[in-house]
């Protein structure tokens, strides 16, 4: 099958395109967000081409995967075919919805020409979806390996773009956490992160730029890893880390708790609790070592790659019947 989609969401796509597909990728010459083409710090296979996006209209495309609303008239622009009508779609929505929760109806809902399909059940409860076909395919990733060594003293987090999306991604929490504990932030625009948070030197530390093998990498050397999300899907980087094998303390929000299961890790909501946790655990590299090793358990049995990539296989079988 060739599958059109935007290259939107890194990590997601790393994984979507493990599959046994045609992955057509639309790019640009200032590779913008509307032609990002291929990843450039993820290994993505050959099966992931990319495809000029004025040169759309001259392939043979069986679906497309439509992920942000305006997606739906660009691919009737460079294809001159309708998603839905013309061409059998599916709607892929990354995000908890925003705005006046949960009252929040979402963009494609009452669209029985697209198939809407959520990333975790939270986001399927709390997003009001009419009635539009709705499936819920959780995350899968690849695995990494148990890589965690706990070598460096400290608590590994992930966040892209921290500045921007401040207590969405729990930014504001990062001081709090850094009074007992020296944070280490790996992502996208972190590199500034120390100055803005005002933070003594060396209690927070950015860590930008890393290609995917080289953070989970670093991050493996981190004493536990630190999920301070307030208001988000659900940070595939918390899956990863369970991966690799590192104790792991979440915020218990969204997703989470279904995530990280009782024994696998600690989730609460007292910030307190969380900050305390994080001091054990850094303290307590054994303790550590148990808790990363059920956390892998739980990830390798909830989210792995085979499981993601056959729900995909038989809902794409199902929308081009």
């Amino acid at each position: 099958m060739r599958v059109l989609l935007w290259h939107v969401h890194g990590s997601w796509t790393t994984s979507f395109v493990q599959g046994r597909h045609a992955y057509l990728l639309p790019v640009l010459p200032d590779r913008g967000p509307d032609g990002r083409g291929r990843a450039r710090t993820w290994d993505w296979p050959a099966a992931a081409r990319e495809v000029p996006s004025g040169r759309l209209r001259d392939e043979d495309i069986d679906v497309v995967i439509l992920q942000r609303p305006h997606e739906e008239e660009l691919t009737w622009q460079l294809t001159g075919r309708r998603p839905g009508a013309d061409l059998p779609a599916v709607y892929l929505e990354h995000d908890a919805p925003w705005g006046d929760v949960p009252q929040t109806r979402h963009p494609v809902a009452g669209r029985r020409d697209l198939h809407l399909v959520h990333v975790t059940h939270f986001n399927e409860l709390f997003w009001d979806s009419g009635a539009t076909p709705v499936s819920v395919i959780e995350h899968g990733v690849a695995d990494p390996g148990p890589m965690w060594t706990g070598e460096i003293a400290r608590a590994g987090v992930v966040i892209n773009e921290p500045g921007r999306r401040g207590r969405y991604t729990g930014t504001d929490l990062l001081p709090f956490f850094a009074e007992h504990a020296g944070l280490d932030v790996f992502g996208m625009g972190v590199a500034d992160l120390p100055g803005r948070l005002r933070t003594p030197p060396g209690a927070v530390r950015g860590v930008e730029d890393l290609p995917q093998a080289a953070m989970h990498a670093e991050l493996a050397r981190r004493r536990v890893y630190l999920h301070p999300f307030r208001w988000t899907s659900l940070g595939l980087s918390l899956i990863e880390a369970m991966h690799l094998g590192m104790p792991v303390v979440a915020v218990a929000a969204t997703e989470v708790t279904e995530a990280v299961p009782p024994g696998a890790g600690i989730v609460s909501t007292r910030r307190g609790g969380l900050r305390d946790a994080v001091r054990r655990l850094i303290a307590d590299p054994a303790e550590g070592a148990e808790l990363g090793a059920r956390a892998r358990e739980a990830a390798l049995g909830r989210y792995g790659l085979g499981r993601f990539l056959a729900d995909w296989d038989r809902l794409l079988a199902e929308v081009t019947r």
